[in-house]
């Protein structure tokens, strides 16, 4: 999490850690063994600690594209920071798909290093704090984690007086919460002997942690890991403890690591081997799911390589790096049903210069058929910037012999990640890189592939499912630039079905809500095709697009090939807060900034009830669903930190037409002249209407430069 001087030890750069070799060097060699299944897919490195800050920071959508599993969060009211509380996070969070919610209950308090004021007056906080987890609605979320990096903080050379305080601690939550799931000890890194002493204690008084935690932090990660797992769990085997899960409630470098594809990589597929979890260290700021989301909406380059992890499916399968503590490092997943095999790997860690590997798939399943196509992707660092997202390195087919074949890759860059699909060698068309092929999207209900003897479609093939279903889902994550009007465009076939009407429609949802039921009208066969475009307002950033069955009866009953996304134009109308036209009470005032639009914007809105800022005349055609952009700034802090940056989010309660309010949280945008848009989304009725923004309670709303509003269906 937050790290001390004493501990931060022999932090150096990525590039002199791992250099990448000489570029006269032999390629490397990396093994998949597809028959060699390692289990199911836990997804575990896809944690946060402080990666959420408040509802809708990030943006749902953000956090659902990457499957999440665990988050580690504040204390309920917890003072260390000013967002994060682990209670008011846990509604988006399991809406997003989330299994389980750290809480770091000493940070409770408001200093770093936490301030000692003895255990009596932690166990008071101790019994407040269980108190309201228990009346949570997600009580059987949680996870008490009653000490963060005691061998450091309260105990440093105090060993015995942990293991007391330990004892303590957990037995009066365990009096007030006798389902509690309790983590521990929480140790800043890998402690063999002192772990060892603790498991001992903790058997022998009974107060065994139901998940084990430490911290994974500094450079021996990268070479160790694989013998700090296997040394604990022979410490489990040596003591007759059964297997605990492992949570690495804090993992990443200070430097060098979030962000970096090439890097976490190696996290991610040692992690995923290990079936552990594991929390992205709290480094920079709150609710920017730590460094994978910039902005508002935004993917950085490390975000789209826990989007490749994500959209894994099947089980793990047995990896062979060049060396288990070295550079290069991979994950691999096999899944018969969908017919396809995905390989994530990288983190060769230079700053500059390229590599070479020759990947090795062994143990081809039959379904994969004698000659497999691949289909390779990268995604670079883009610092904390927004990222361009994956391109397409090459693709190609493979002749499988003896059960094997080999992908060989060169000019990787080190910091890069990449990502293999391999499917049966059924490709028409290549694969262009601004496409998305239904075939390798996101897959549920009753959608699937089948890579048979269809013809006339795009890419490597098509998803199915639709007839006789109500539930099939294709699910695409694309890219919008830009806030802005975008073509959806699908290309579909709809042939002759039983008791299906000759057109059909399906329903087309973006960002978990339903927008449209798209009329598709009947083609020739199923080898005929045709492309129905949608004209959808998207935030700029991540965007989940799905299209889903949704009829008890067969008019839903297609086939998909592929997404095309285009920007165009469309009615937008703006609306800006300084105008002589808008209503200001209380406090609100007009004030200029040259880098707001007009040269001006709306402050000192909020802390209290009167302090209001009303847009009139905000005209629409027609009565309907709207997109709210705003555009504001919010550089408020709290307190000051050697390198959290304690940000508040901001929020404002936003009225339509007098109307109950809605409440919506502002990320901060790290500088007052630095203007970003957030959507909200309205219902506004025909011809005029009022927009109010307040905050009634003692913090302000953000500073509003101007609102733009757009119909959802252009």
């Amino acid at each position: 999490m937050r790290r001390t001087l004493g501990i931060a030890v022999a932090v150096t750069t990525a590039a002199s850690l791992l250099t990448a070799p000489p570029a006269h060097a032999a390629p490397s060699q990396i093994t998949f063994d597809l028959g060699v299944s390692t289990g199911a897919l836990r997804y575990g490195a896809t944690g946060f600690l402080y990666g959420l800050g408040d509802e809708g920071i990030p943006d749902e959508t953000m956090l659902a594209a990457l499957k999440p599993q665990v988050t580690a969060q504040k204390a309920p009211d917890g003072l260390q920071h000013p967002n994060g509380d682990a209670l008011k996070i846990a509604p988006m969070f399991k809406r997003a798909g989330g299994r389980e919610i750290q809480i770091y209950m000493q940070d409770v308090y408001q200093q770093w290093p936490y301030e000692n004021l003895g255990i009596n007056d932690y166990l008071a906080k101790v019994d407040t704090m269980t108190r309201k987890v228990v009346a949570d609605p997600y009580r059987s979320s949680y996870v008490y984690v009653p000490f963060n990096e005691p061998d450091q903080i309260w105990y440093g050379g105090n060993l015995n007086g942990l293991l007391a305080d330990w004892r303590t601690v957990y037995r009066r939550i365990r009096s007030i919460d006798p389902t509690a799931r309790i983590a521990g000890p929480g140790f800043a890194a890998y402690r063999s002997a002192d772990l060892r002493t603790f498991l001992t204690y903790a058997r022998d008084n009974n107060v065994l942690p139901d998940v084990m935690a430490w911290h994974e932090l500094g450079d021996d990660f990268y070479s160790s890991w694989h013998l700090h797992y296997s040394d604990y769990r022979s410490i489990e085997t040596s003591l007759g403890i059964s297997p605990r899960p492992i949570s690495i409630n804090e993992y990443g470098r200070i430097s060098g690591d979030l962000g970096v594809p090439g890097n976490l990589v190696q996290y991610v597929a040692k992690f995923e081997n290990s079936k552990v979890d594991g929390c992205l260290a709290y480094w920079t700021t709150a609710g920017g799911l730590n460094d994978l989301v910039t902005r508002n909406n935004q993917a950085t380059g490390a975000w789209w390589l826990y989007h490749w992890y994500g959209e894994m499916t099947g089980n793990t399968v047995a990896v062979t790096p060049p060396s288990p503590g070295g550079a290069l490092q991979g994950l691999g997943a096999v899944d018969a049903n969908k017919k396809q095999a995905r390989i994530i790997l990288g983190g060769n860690n230079p700053a500059s210069g390229t590599y070479d590997t020759n990947v090795q798939v062994r143990g081809v399943p039959s379904y994969l058929g004698s000659r497999v196509h691949a289909t390779v992707w990268g995604v670079d660092n883009a610092g904390i910037n927004p990222s361009s997202g994956p391109y397409k390195v090459t693709e190609g087919d493979f002749t499988v012999s003896g059960g094997q074949l080999t992908v060989p890759l060169t000019g990787l860059k080190g910091q890069s990640a990449y990502q293999i699909i391999l499917t049966p060698d059924r490709d028409l068309t290549a694969v262009p890189a601004n496409r998305y092929e239904a075939e390798y999207g996101g897959l549920s209900g009753g959608a699937r592939v089948t890579y048979g003897t269809n013809t006339g479609y795009s890419g490597t093939y098509f998803t199915e499912g639709y007839g006789a279903s109500s539930t099939a889902s294709t699910r695409f994550v694309v890219t919008a630039p830009n806030d802005g009007y975008y073509n959806l465009s699908l290309r579909y076939s709809a042939g002759a079905y039983t008791n299906a009407p000759a057109n059909r429609s399906i329903r087309l949802r973006v960002n978990g809500s339903n927008v449209s039921d798209v009329a598709l009208p009947g083609t020739a066969n199923w080898n005929t095709w045709n492309t129905v475009t949608t004209k959808v307002y998207l935030p700029a950033g991540i965007n989940r697009i799905e299209y889903n069955a949704y009829a008890a009866d067969d008019r839903d009953a297609v086939n998909l090939d592929y997404l095309d996304l285009a920007a165009t134009s469309g009615t937008v109308s703006a609306y800006e807060a300084e105008s002589s036209a808008n209503t200001l009470g209380g406090t609100a005032v007009v004030t200029t900034d040259a880098a707001a639009s007009g040269g001006r914007y709306v402050g000192w809105v909020g802390a209290g009830s009167a302090n209001t800022l009303r847009f009139n005349g905000v005209t629409v055609p027609s009565a309907g669903r709207y997109r709210l952009v705003v555009s504001y700034a919010n550089a408020e802090v709290v307190g000051d930190h050697a390198y959290n940056n304690n940000i508040v989010d901001r929020h404002a309660d936003i009225s339509v037409n007098g109307g109950t309010a809605k409440r919506h949280v502002f990320r901060n945008t790290l500088a007052w002249n630095t203007y970003r848009t957030t959507v909200v989304d309205v219902d506004l009725a025909a011809g005029a209407n009022t927009i109010t923004f307040g905050n009634a309670s003692t913090g302000y709303a953000p500073n509003i430069d101007r609102v733009q509003t757009a119909a959802v269906l252009g």
